[in-house]
């Protein structure tokens, strides 16, 4: 089939490349030129496993191609799919300007029908916009002839294993009314969808309020046991073993159970604000996801209370080691990452950090720049080099089993603040260090 992927950000990139992978001819359009002239050249933008072979096997192949010619990508696809970004706006709300400048886009240069589905992540009610916006520019131009049809498909990829999302998906959503649109989206995805049936179909609305529902329930689940392991410290009780209690109830299980500084990254921050908004633009109390989002605030300054407090407030003129800035692992990605939290405080208080991350140091220093008080160091080692505690930010695998006597024999003094619970608490006392975690006593 020909598809049309408008934005080649994350989502759009990794859903284009998938899509190719399979046979399928995509045509990607976005407008920044740098960005587009790198992809041509084989240069892909952002960190993700598996996705830059992806993306140049099938350049080479011909099967993607990337442009800024947004008529010659309308008139390519049968398919024209909205995988722009939708920043948050001031208030929170997800801001639809990109989107709804795609909708117009597609209705001036269309002249076949097409069917427009939205990938983005839009507040319930975004495909009617589009389809206003759409048979209005139709209609300026004297082809209210034109068939099409919106519908909506939101994406639920996991930065860190997005392409083994895409190529396996646990569901399919599609949110169309017409029986038409059904088909060319089976057809579409029939190469995923094959030992068995994964494609769920409902309404609109119901499509695009999924993606939300989805995300919020996991960051729910984040914030709540973030503030189980708060008060487990307060009770003496080990939350790492309260995990394993409540996860091994098949109701509850252990997926995204883990104690640590919070979620962060593009998604989850984004649409909690966002849905938060809507409700509020209906007049409804979202009680649950405003705790939500507060516990989540608090939660990234828990780690840098517990270095202030064992350093009784004197962080002036101390250097800390500081494994981890991207959100999660296997993506460089910091937007919104507790590490910013972290550092943004130590800096206030007067303290240098030393930090070592496998995949974000180019992003940490695009968003920081060159400051006296930060030193990006080449390993992990080498951030640990004359620095005052050692802090965990984020449980990258190569962080999981260090020399600890190595550990202690470069700082200063010989103490872990891990934000991530990463070692056993009796493991890391028999090598004569404190060890500091969440919601676990101190050593």
């Amino acid at each position: 089939m020909n598809l049309t992927v408008f934005g080649i950000g994350y989502v759009g990139l990794v859903q284009a490349a998938v899509l190719a992978e399979v046979g399928h001819q995509v045509v990607c359009v976005d407008v920044d030129e740098k960005k587009v002239e790198r992809l041509n050249q084989g240069l892909v933008p952002i960190f993700e496993p598996g996705l830059e072979a992806l993306v140049k096997e099938n350049h080479a192949a011909g099967r993607i191609k990337f442009t800024t010619d947004a008529a010659a990508g309308v008139k390519h696809g049968e398919i024209q799919m909205i995988a722009v970004g939708t920043p948050p706006g001031e208030d929170g709300s997800a801001d639809l300007k990109y989107v709804l400048a795609v909708a117009e886009t597609i209705g001036r240069e269309m002249d076949s029908p097409k069917i427009v589905v939205g990938k983005s992540t839009v507040p319930v009610g975004t495909c009617e916009k589009v389809k206003a916006k759409i048979a209005e520019t139709l209609k300026a131009r004297g082809r209210e002839d034109l068939a099409f049809d919106v519908a909506s498909n939101p994406e639920f990829l996991k930065e860190g294993s997005a392409v083994a999302d895409c190529m396996k998906p646990d569901r399919i959503i599609v949110g169309t009314n017409s029986e038409d649109t059904e088909a060319v989206m089976r057809e579409l995805y029939a190469p995923f969808n094959r030992n068995h049936e994964k494609m769920i179909v409902m309404d609109v609305r119901s499509a695009e309020f999924t993606k939300y529902a989805a995300n919020c329930m996991l960051a729910t689940k984040i914030s709540f046991m973030n503030e189980m392991a708060n008060l487990a410290e307060e009770l003496g009780a080990d939350i790492e073993e309260v995990r394993k209690g409540i996860g091994s109830d098949p109701r509850i299980g252990y997926h995204f159970i883990y104690p640590g500084l919070g979620y962060g990254g593009s998604c989850f921050p984004k649409d909690v604000r966002a849905l938060i908004k809507t409700a509020e633009g209906v007049k409804f109390d979202a009680k649950l996801l405003r705790a939500v989002e507060e516990r989540n605030n608090a939660q990234k300054s828990v780690l840098f209370d517990k270095v202030n407090r064992y350093f009784k407030g004197n962080l002036k003129g101390k250097t800390f080691a500081l494994w981890g800035l991207a959100f999660k692992p296997n993506t460089d990605d910091m937007r919104e990452a507790p590490a910013r939290v972290l550092m943004e405080a130590l800096w206030q208080a007067g303290a240098k950090v030393q930090a070592y991350d496998p995949e974000a140091m180019q992003e940490c220093q695009a968003i920081y720049g060159l400051r006296d008080d930060l030193l990006l160091c080449g390993t992990k080692e080498a951030a640990l080099r004359g620095a005052d505690a050692l802090l965990i930010a984020t449980e990258w695998k190569s962080f999981r089993a260090p020399s600890f006597d190595a550990v202690k024999d470069a700082l200063t003094t010989p103490v872990i603040f891990d934000g991530r619970n990463l070692y056993d608490p009796k493991v890391i006392a028999r090598h004569g260090i404190e060890y500091f975690s969440i919601g676990r006593m101190a050593a």
